[in-house]
C-alpha cells in the first residue's frame, strides 16, 4: 500500500471507530480525545497502522513514496514526524466522525468513509504503472531492473500488511460496538 493509500485509510478507520463508539461518544460530555474509544483508536493506528506503514518505508520505501523520493535521502526524523502524522490523520477521522455521530448525521460519517475509502483505490488506480513494478528510485529513474510487483517479495508483503490491518480494524470495530452495547 502506497502512502497516500494508508493515509485515506488513517482517516476513514477513525471515521469508522468514532461510529463503532457511538454508544459511548453519544453519552459522554467530553471531549471525543478523552473518551475510551479514542484510546482504543490510538491503540489500533499506533500498533496496526503506522508498524504497516513503517514495514512498507523500511523495505519497500521508493515504491511506498510512489517513486517520488529516493528514501535514502529522506532524513529519518522526517520520516517519523510523518508517522505521527498519519495518526494524526486518523484522529483528525476519529474526532470528524464523533462531530457527526453527536450532532445526528451518522450518515454522512459514512458518506465520509465511502469517499476515504474511494480515495485509497484511486491513487493506485490512477498510478497502476508507477507501482506495478518493484525496485528502487536509481532504478525507476533509469528504467532498469525493475519487476513485476506481482513477481516482487513486496507483492507478499503487501497482502500480508492488508490481512493484518484488516484483522486489527475487524477486531476495533467489534471491541468497540460489544462496548458500546454493554454499556
Amino acid at each position: 500500500m502506497p502512502l497516500p493509500t494508508l493515509i485515506c485509510l488513517a482517516f476513514a478507520t477513525g471515521v469508522a471507530a468514532a461510529l463503532a463508539g457511538r454508544g459511548e461518544l453519544r453519552l459522554s460530555p467530553r471531549h471525543a480525545f478523552l473518551t475510551t474509544s479514542f484510546g482504543a483508536y490510538l491503540i489500533f493506528a499506533s500498533l496496526v497502522l503506522v508498524p504497516a506503514s513503517v514495514y512498507f518505508y523500511v523495505f519497500h520505501g521508493d515504491w511506498f513514496l510512489l517513486y517520488l523520493l529516493d528514501v535514502q535521502r529522506v532524513p529519518s526524523a522526517i520520516a517519523l514526524v510523518g508517522f505521527v502524522v498519519e495518526v494524526g490523520i486518523g484522529a483528525l477521522g476519529f474526532s470528524a466522525g464523533a462531530a457527526l455521530l453527536r450532532s445526528q448525521r451518522e450518515t454522512l460519517a459514512g458518506g465520509a468513509i465511502a469517499v476515504a475509502l474511494i480515495a485509497s483505490g484511486t491513487v493506485p488506480a490512477l498510478l497502476r504503472d508507477r507501482l506495478a513494478v518493484a525496485g528502487t528510485f536509481a532504478q525507476y529513474e533509469g528504467q532498469f531492473g525493475l519487476i513485476p510487483l506481482a513477481d516482487s517479495p513486496l507483492f507478499a508483503g503487501g497482502i500480508a500488511m492488508f490481512v493484518l490491518i484488516l484483522a486489527g480494524f475487524v477486531f476495533l470495530v467489534v471491541r468497540l460496538n460489544f462496548a458500546s452495547l454493554r454499556g
